[in-house]
Order: C-alpha cells, then sequence, then structure tokens
C-alpha cells in the first residue's frame, strides 16, 4: 500500500478514535447521564485526571489530522519533495500520540482495577472495590455496594473499558503511522508516481 494512502486511512482512524475518547471522558463526568453527582467529591481520580479528553483525544486527534494531511498532496504537489515534508512532520505527531494513548490507557486500566467512587450504606462517599485487584468487574453480585448513582458500576466499567479499547488501537495505530511516515519521508508518496505522465 502506497505510504500516502496508508497515512490517510491511519489518520481518519485516529480521528475517529480520538472524537470516541472524548466523548467517553465526557460521558463519565455525568455517572448515569445526570450531572447530580458531577463535582469533584463524587467522582473517582482517574476521571477528573481527564486520560480521554487529553491523552487519547486531544494528543491523538493532532496526529490524526498530521496523518490526513500528509496524506494528501505533497507541499510542493506531486513535484519536489514528494510529501516528505508532511510526512517527517507525522512522524514526530505520532510520536506525540503514542505518549497519548498510553497516558489513556495507563490512566484507564488504573480506573478500571480501582472501579467507581460512589456512596456506600454508611452514607460515605469511596472506592468499595479498591482492594479487590479488579475481580469486582466478574463478581456482579458486589456492584450492590454502590448506591449512588444509579448504575454507576456499569457507566463506569463501560465507558474505561471502551477507552482501554480505543487507546490500545491508537496505540497501535501511531506505531504503525510511525514507521509508514518515517518509510514516506525516506522514499517519498508513491502517488507521485502512479500520477506520474507516461
Amino acid at each position: 500500500m502506497c505510504t500516502g494512502k496508508c497515512a490517510r486511512f491511519v489518520g481518519l482512524t485516529l480521528i475517529s478514535l480520538s472524537l470516541i475518547c472524548i466523548l467517553a471522558n465526557t460521558l463519565l463526568l455525568v455517572p448515569n447521564g445526570e450531572t447530580t453527582w458531577t463535582n469533584v467529591d463524587n467522582l473517582s481520580l482517574q476521571v477528573w485526571l481527564m486520560a480521554g479528553f487529553i491523552g487519547g483525544g486531544l494528543m491523538v486527534l493532532c496526529p490524526g489530522i498530521a496523518a490526513v494531511r500528509a496524506g494528501g498532496k505533497g507541499c510542493c504537489g506531486a513535484g519536489c519533495c514528494g510529501n516528505r515534508c508532511r510526512m517527517l512532520r507525522s512522524v514526530f505527531s505520532s510520536v506525540f500520540g503514542v505518549l497519548g494513548a498510553i497516558y489513556c490507557l495507563s490512566v484507564s486500566g488504573t480506573g478500571l482495577q480501582i472501579g467507581p467512587k460512589c456512596l456506600m450504606d454508611d452514607n460515605e462517599w469511596n472506592y468499595p472495590f479498591q482492594d479487590t485487584g479488579g475481580s469486582y468487574l466478574l463478581n456482579y453480585t458486589q456492584w450492590s455496594l454502590c448506591k449512588e448513582p444509579p448504575n454507576v458500576v456499569t457507566w463506569h466499567v463501560t465507558l474505561f473499558s471502551l477507552l482501554v479499547a480505543a487507546s490500545c488501537l491508537e496505540l497501535l495505530l501511531c506505531g504503525i503511522q510511525v514507521v509508514n511516515a518515517t518509510i514516506g519521508v525516506i522514499c517519498g508518496d508513491c502517488r507521485k508516481k502512479e500520477g506520474a505522465p507516461r
């Protein structure tokens, strides 16, 4: 596959994944779709670290846009540099994206392991699953320990699982784009050859 076409495909996929991460993190701020519990005391630290918004979102959106631009027409048309300038920019952007994806993955994985912060029977907001090592994920009977917000465990697990999956894909795609763009810097964009007059 041509480096330009590959860059464009990877870039569009990264943009989509970054928007999914931003949406998931936004939903984590409103448990059960309600703003009643949206304050520092009622939400877990991992939600406030904004890993989906910053790491998997904005830090991956930039390399996604850079990859799409690298897959477009070269900065000198089909001539001299063959998109090498944009490919080089995409290499550095993709490394930045790798860091963002790692941040999102580590925070989201920790959020899944610790579990949500919720109101318990003793009328205190706490992390009831913190010491379970993540075993609460398969033990649904424990989920009833959280009284408020309603369905907070399902909400928390679903959205953090989505962030983990999206950040894993982002990490893979940013890595692919680092290699692809490096080849594009060295060899140029093969599409200039495809479009050249015979």
